[in-house]
Parts: C-alpha cells; structure tokens; sequence
C-alpha cells in the first residue's frame, strides 16, 4: 500500500469501465483451459537425464528416492498405492530387506488390503523364499479366510512345491470354511490329478451335503458313471430323489437318471423313471421331461408307447387346468373326454366325482347350464359305457336332488331320466318322474315332452289330459292350441277341434294370434266347409284390416271353385281398397293394389284392368327436416311418398306438381326461342322487340314447386294423375 506524507494510506484508484456493453466476442472457461492445454503452458519439461558413475552418486541418489517416497507416504499413509510403489522400488534394487519391511510398515496401515497381501507374497515367490511365502499366506487366509484368491494361490503354490500333503491340508482347511462350488471343484480335480478316487467320493459327499443342489448330485452320479462303478451311480441318483423328495423334486434329476439308464440299455428303468416323474411334477416344470420322454418312446417304444406319451402329456395339462380354476367346466370336458377314451372304469368315475363336486357357488341359471353337462355325460356313461343302470339311477336322482328346483329347473334332466327308465321297461317310474318334475317346476319343455313320450306310447287320452294341464298352465300358448286341436283332427273328432279352436282364438292374451287363426282357418279349408272359412275371414277382419289377411281372403275365394269365384274375389279387393283408404301405411295399400293388379291381369278384361291400374298411386320424392335427439338441426332427409288419386286430400298437390311441370317445359321452351333468335340476328330492331315481349321470363314458381322433385313409376299406361296434369298446365300456360 502506498502511503502519503502525512502518513494516511492512500486507496488506489479503481478504473471506471466506460463501456459496460459485452464484448462482441466471449471468452468462457472452457475456452481459456483448451487454449492453455493446446500450448502446453502449465508442462514442466521432464528432468535431464543422469548418468551414475560412482557409489556416492548411487547412494545420493537412493537418498533422493527414499526420501521423496517418505514424503509421499508421510502426507498420506492411506495410499496403498505409494507403499507398494516404495517397495517394488526397493524390490528392483535386490533390498529385499527393506521392501519386506515396507510391506510390513503397509499392513500395519490396512492389513484387510487384498493388494498388498498378493504383492507381498508373489515377492516373496519371486525371491524364492518359499518359507517366508508361507508365512504370509498362513496369515493371509487366517485374517482373511474368505478371499478365495488367497487359497488357490496357496494351494498353487505348494502343488507346484511338489508338497501334495502339504496341498490337501490346505484344501482342508479351506472346506472347513465351506467355500463356494468352484473351491470343492479344484479340491476334486486335484485328487483326480494323482489318482486317488476315493478321496475324491468322500469330498463329493461332503460337497453335495453342503451344497445340495440337483446339478451338484448329477456332477456326483457322473463322476462315478466316468469311473465305472454304474452301481455307485445308479444308488446317487436313487439318494437323490429321496433326498429332494416330492417338494423339491427337479425336472432335470429325472431326465438325467433316466440318460443314465437308457445308456446302461434299462428301458424299463427308464420308462418308470419318467411315468414316476410325470406324476410328481407340475406341467409347467416338465417340458423337458415331456420331451425326453417322447424322443425315448420313438426310439425303443412301440405304438402304444408312445400314444401313453401323448396322452400322459395331455392329461398332466388337463390336471393343471383343473386345479388353476377348478369350475372351468370346459377343460372337465376335455379331461373327461381323454380319460373315457383311454382309462379304467374305476379312474374315469373318480374325476366325474371331482368334477361334479364343483356346484357353482351362486344360484343363478347361466351359472348351472354347463356344470348340468357334467351330471348328463356322467349318466350316459355310466349307462352306455359301464352299463350299470343301478349306478345310472343315482346319478340321475343326485343330480335332481342338487337342483333348486324353486329358483330354476333343467328339463333335460327330467327327459332323460323318464327315457331312461323306458329304456329299463319301468313305464310306471317314468311317468312318475314326469310327473314329479310337472308338480315341482312346469314348464313348456317338460310338458311338451311329457305330451310327445305318451304319443310315442299311443296313450290318447293321456295326451288329452295333459293337453288340458298344459292350457291351464299356460293358456297364451298358441303352439299347445294348434298342436291339442291336430291331435283331435288326426284322432277324427272334428268337432271337438273345432271347439279347441273356437276356445282358442276367444282367449283375451295369445303369443301368436295370426298364426292360430291361420291353423283354424287352415283347417277348415282341409274340411271343405267354405262358408265356415269365410264366416273366419270375416271375424279376424273385424279384429285386424292388415293387408295380408285381405290378399289371403281374396285368394281363398279365388281358390273355392264356384261360377262366381272371379266376382267374389274380386268383391273381396274392392272391400279392402274401400277399408284401407283411412291407413297410414300406404305400402301396405300399395301391396293390396298391386296384388289386386295381378289378379284382373290374369283374370279380368280391359275394363277392370283399366279401372285398377287407375287406382295405383304415383311415387313422389320428398324431402323432410330431421331433428336430433337434442333438439338441433340434423339436416334434411329425403324419402319417397305415395299420391293416390282416390284421396282428395292430395288432389292440390297433384294439381301444383302438373303446374310445376308445365312451368318446366315452358321455360325450356322460352330457353331454346332465345337460342334461336341469337343465331338469326338479321330482325329489324322494332320486330325484336316486339318478338322480345311475349319472351319475357315467366313469374317465378312458388316455392313448393321448387322444392318437388317429382319421380314417376315405370308403369305401362298414363294414369288418371296425368290427364289431370295436362289440364293443369293447358292453364298454367293460358296464364302464362
């Protein structure tokens, strides 16, 4: 600091930095470093190159290395690496001495250090001081028992001494430790190595107790297989599995035992050995088993051998099917099929049994409908297959007795089970049965079933009686009316069929009226009483004016020979027409029109013929404005409308569509004058514009006209519409 006279300290100045604006070109850090590194600024060159010529030098030069090696271990005695730098140092110059003492110096800093122990003692190796060497290792592997290196560079070294004895007590006590697997190898390969077998079984059998692990007894069995004491390796392999037991068991002991075996040519060894784990182990662990197994069956195994392969297979998958979801009924049936195909009597019903016992848990029928599958396969089995009707019994009563007959039913079984006691000639039982399930549950099902079972046995009167159960259970029914009066019909009494029938249709709720009221007419038609048909025609119309009745009513009349069957047919029409002017669905008039087109084709004169085809109506296409659901606007639709000409209602509109044609072809007419008068423009100005006057574009149309697009039908003939149309336009261009 510079200082005035008066003895104050004077601060210095500090420049103003005018412009304070960054530079137009940056400098960063990383910039200034690679320039620095580029021009190699912060190297210092390398020291000269010193040559010793005498002992002095030499040892000031081992004074200046020793002392810079002390000073990097005083500033850190943690850093292994500058002790083992000194030492290798003092190594290179044969001191010996002091680069064990060095050594020592470091392992009193960190004696768990791996480095420095291997260091020390390859120096001493390499120094050939065998028994020092020793005596590192004996501390190296007391301090540190678990570092494996330790051992097998000491066990190296005494094999390599010569001193086998001297080896195997230190394998010793390195299995007193129970190293890893890699250490009881080595131990064995170094028996193997001079012969001695024996020893070589014993530590096997130490190694496999310490690590008991499957490939560990197959390395064992094979080691006495190698060596030829098949029996010693059969009795490994036995020892193994009972060792593992069924908990433990492993796919890859079995398919190594049965290798073994199949080398010694015992095929049934071999066979039993994978049918024995086949049973033991879980599907998803055998792949390999189950591939053994069939390559084994295809080369010494006949045909049957290997259809047991398969079908073993398969029923180990059904297995594990059946235990992951025991109600997954469908692979019961896949189970059951493979064992009904294959298996005893005795074995097929134990899996029924284990499926059966799997009842659904909640009562609901769609839950049921495939578990009741299981209960019918196993009666027909039980009947077909073992023929055992005793045993078909109780598992059709058992069955019936799990069923909640209160909440739903299955009228299969009841069918099934009446069937099969007509089967064993026990009719009585039968109709016991039936009758049960109707008194239980009636349904249609059962009751039609009963019904068909006592016609298959003749039993008229029965049928009537249950006939009459049946309409009392279900009265709506038209199916049980038709059915109920074709059996009168066939048995001869007409009359009571038609009393079925007359009960029938009076009935105030029916499934299917159209279709009862066809069977009645139907089969009054078959009894030729005409006038009982028309009487049926004429009731049924009084209840419905649907469009088919009308064409069939005009059909049957048609259909009933007679001098006057044209004219009441077409009576029949010209009623219809009248009766339908008021519906809505103009398709069905239009159908009742074209039917009664068809028949004056076929049957009337030119008269009649002109007379309908003036009724048919004219097919308009219209547009509407849809809505959605929201109330916005959905655009517009278009759609096709019928025009009949009866209906004055429509009469306006008929009359504007003719306009709105004849403004058409008025325009196109006006359209082509123009044409004309623009190629012949030779006219006097005065004639043009009188010519120009009556050119004049027509008032524009209404805004209905527009909006119209009239489509007519491809009929033969002009209808009464048209004749209306071209009066119609002789005006609009009278006006015009």
């Amino acid at each position: 600091m510079a200082s005035t006279a008066a003895g104050k300290q004077r601060i210095p100045k500090v420049a103003k930095v005018k412009n304070k604006a960054p530079a137009e070109v940056q400098i960063t850090a990383e910039q200034l470093l690679r320039e620095a590194k580029e021009r190699e600024l912060e190297l210092l060159p390398p020291p000269p190159k010193q040559k010793i010529t005498d002992k002095e030098e030499l040892n000031d030069y081992k004074l200046k290395k020793r002392k810079g090696f002390e000073d990097n271990i005083r500033k850190n005695r943690t850093v292994i690496s500058n002790w083992i730098k000194y030492a290798q140092w003092e190594e290179s110059l044969k001191e010996i001495q002091r680069a064990r003492s060095i050594y020592e110096r470091a392992l009193d800093v960190d004696h768990r250090n791996i480095t420095l122990w291997l260091k020390y003692a390859e120096m001493e190796m390499k120094s050939r001081q065998v028994n020092h060497a020793r005596n590192i290792w004996d501390r190296a592997i007391t301090i540190l028992p678990r570092v494996n290196q330790f051992w097998y560079k000491y066990t190296y070294m005494e094999e390599m001494l010569g001193n086998v004895a001297g080896c195997r007590q230190v394998f010793e006590r390195w299995m007193e430790w129970e190293p890893e697997e890699q250490a009881w190898h080595s131990y064995i390969n170094f028996e193997l190595r001079y012969k001695e077998v024996d020893k070589a079984r014993s530590i096997y059998e130490r190694f496999v107790m310490v690590h008991p692990e499957v490939k560990n007894w197959i390395k064992y069995a094979r080691f006495e297989e190698k060596h030829g004491y098949v029996a010693h390796s059969r009795k490994v392999y036995e020892r193994a599995v009972e060792f593992f037991g069924e908990e433990y068991v492993d796919e890859n002991l079995f398919v190594a035992f049965a290798r073994f075996e199949e080398t010694q040519k015992e095929f049934e060894r071999v066979r039993v050995i994978y049918k024995y784990a086949l049973d033991r182990i879980p599907k998803h662990q055998a792949q390999e088993l189950f591939k053994n197994y069939t390559m084994f069956e295809k080369k010494f195994g006949d045909r049957r051998g290997i259809e047991d392969v398969i079908v073993s297979k398969r029923r180990f998958q059904y297995e594990e099917e059946v235990k992951a979801n025991p109600h997954n009924y469908d692979a019961w049936f896949d189970y059951l099929r493979l064992v009904e195909s294959d298996t005893d009597a005795d074995t097929v019903r134990e899996i029924y049994e284990r499926a059966i016992a799997n009842v659904p848990p909640i009562q609901e029928k769609r839950h049921w409908r495939r578990y009741v599958y299981l209960w019918i396969n196993y009666a027909l089995y039980e009947e077909l297959e073992t023929r055992d009707p005793e045993r078909t019994r109780q598992v059709y009563q058992a069955c019936l007795e799990l069923i909640p007959h209160k909440k739903f039913t299955f009228a299969k079984i009841w069918l099934l089970f009446a069937q099969f006691e007509i089967r064993q000639k026990n009719l009585p039982g039968a109709r016991k049965i039936m009758g049960s399930a109707i008194g239980k549950c009636p349904k249609n099902k059962l009751l039609k079933g009963y019904i068909e079972l006592e016609l298959q046995l003749r039993e008229f009167d029965r049928c009537r009686k249950l006939y009459e159960k049946y309409l009392e259970f279900s009265p709506e029914n038209c199916t049980t009316w038709i059915k109920f009066a074709e059996l009168e019909t066939i048995l001869g009494d007409v009359e009571r069929a038609r009393a079925i029938f007359e009960l029938a249709i009076s009935q105030p709720r029916l499934d299917m009226p159209e279709v009862l009221w066809k069977s009645y007419i139907d089969f009054e038609i078959e009894q030729e009483q005409f006038e009982n048909t028309r009487n049926l025609y004429k009731r049924l119309l009084q209840r419905t004016q649907h469009v088919k009745v009308w064409i069939s009513y005009a059909k049957f009349e048609l259909s009933v020979d007679g001098p006057d069957r044209l004219q009441r047919s077409r009576q029949t029409y010209e009623d219809a027409n009248k009766s339908m002017r008021s519906c809505e669905e103009k398709e069905e008039r239009l159908m009742l029109l074209e039917s009664w087109r068809d028949f004056e084709r076929e049957f009337g004169s030119d008269g009649t013929r002109e007379r309908v085809r003036k009724l048919l109506p004219e097919k308009v296409k219209k547009r509407r404005k849809l809505t959605a659901e929201d109330g916005s606007d959905a655009g517009w639709e278009e759609y096709y409308d019928y025009i009949f000409p009866e209906d004055a209602a429509n009469q306006p509109n008929l009359k504007l569509l003719a306009m709105a044609k004849m403004w058409k072809r008025q325009q196109a007419k006006d359209d082509e004058e123009e044409e004309e008068e623009e190629e012949h423009p030779a006219n006097p100005p005065e004639e043009e514009e009188r010519s120009e006057e009556p050119a004049a574009a027509p008032d524009k149309p209404p805004e209905g006209e527009a909006q119209m697009e009239k489509t007519y039908d491809d009929r033969d003939d002009s209808s009464s519409s048209e004749s209306e149309e071209e009066d119609g336009g002789k005006k609009r261009s009278t006006a015009l």
